[in-house]
């Protein structure tokens, strides 16, 4: 077996930290405005910026999409100062636009980083996802299972009745179905308007949100995230890419993918260790909003490493000015 890649993660924590934390500070000024574009383009801007101050050789294989769609933060850019390990970058600077648009709840900017190689490069196309937490036998769900027998599997693992399972689910018209079936069990239901990062990672912490499974489609890029904070905390998941059109498959084969029928897991999605840091937006269920008073803006992080399992949340203020008395 090849033995995990050491990129210096204990060292580039703190540094993924600043990134996310800076995007988030740029952002905050934005909330509840109703200008999306303005809100993600504010977080790329101070995103990219704490990136480049990194010592590392950093590649976006995660980003805001293909380089003449996205002129900052896209796909195969290079980022840090061209010192240090070869890494792979997974990032959404602001991981709810709308949700920030409307000070809606679970805003939040994100960023994983792992050894080169080590994440998958997912085009930006639709999974179709599944996500549990820890303390399951392995692959007691699975994608080729119909929403109902994955609610019954689950909760006979975990020694309860269907009714007792929470489902996560993002409210689109294309979940009609799924959300039918699911309830059709007996099941309860959260539905999100935005942020199914946020929805997976949930199901890591079930004893504080109440999430027992995520289940739906979504963006592969953020699949890819919420993988790397899994592989933190623990829990298993699965990803399938979902295509509507030759133009999509061929993203992907652009991407590297050439089995467009695989599922992934959660170990297939990201290979290596991986650092993985969210700071709050606005306030959520995972970690408290920006909070700004005449003096000074503070804001809560999450810090993942998966070598050590470690999740280190952390509250940051940072002086608005200072006063001489």
């Amino acid at each position: 077996m090849t033995p995990p890649i050491d990129f210096n993660d204990r060292m580039l924590s703190l540094g993924l930290a600043r990134v996310t934390e800076a995007a988030a500070h740029a952002s905050a000024s934005l909330i509840g405005h109703g200008d999306e574009k303005a809100a993600d383009q504010a977080a790329v801007n101070a995103m990219r910026e704490q990136l480049n101050a990194l010592e590392i050789k950093g590649v976006v294989v995660i980003g805001e999409g293909e380089r003449d769609e996205a002129p900052m933060l896209y796909i195969g850019e290079e980022v840090g100062t061209g010192e240090g390990p070869a890494v792979d970058i997974a990032l959404d600077p602001l991981e709810g636009t709308t949700l920030t648009a409307k000070d809606m709840p679970n805003a939040l900017t994100v960023v994983s980083m792992a050894p080169r190689g080590t994440l998958l490069h997912a085009p930006d196309v639709y999974m179709e996802k599944l996500a549990i937490g820890p303390g399951y036998p392995k692959d007691v769900v699975s994608l080729e299972m119909t929403p109902s027998q994955r609610i019954l599997e689950l909760a006979k693992a975990k020694g309860v009745t269907p009714r007792d399972i929470q489902t996560c689910i993002l409210e689109r018209d294309r979940h009609k179905e799924l959300i039918e079936e699911v309830r059709s069990t007996g099941a309860s239901i959260r539905l999100i308007t935005d942020g199914d990062v946020a929805g997976i990672i949930h199901t890591a912490e079930t004893w504080l949100t109440g999430i027992d499974i995520y289940m739906g489609s979504g963006g592969a890029p953020e699949g890819v995230l919420a993988a790397s904070a899994l592989k933190c905390m623990g829990g298993q998941m699965w990803g399938k890419l979902l295509f509507r059109n030759d133009a999509e498959r061929g993203r992907a084969t652009k991407a590297g993918i050439t089995d467009f029928d695989k599922i992934y897991s959660r170990d297939e999605l990201v290979t290596g260790d991986v650092i993985f840091s969210m700071t709050g937006v606005t306030n959520g269920s995972i970690v408290k909003g920006v909070h700004r008073t005449p003096d000074y803006i503070e804001t809560e992080t999450v810090l993942m490493r998966s070598k050590t399992g470690s999740v280190r949340r952390m509250s940051y203020r940072n002086p608005i000015k200072r006063r001489d008395y």
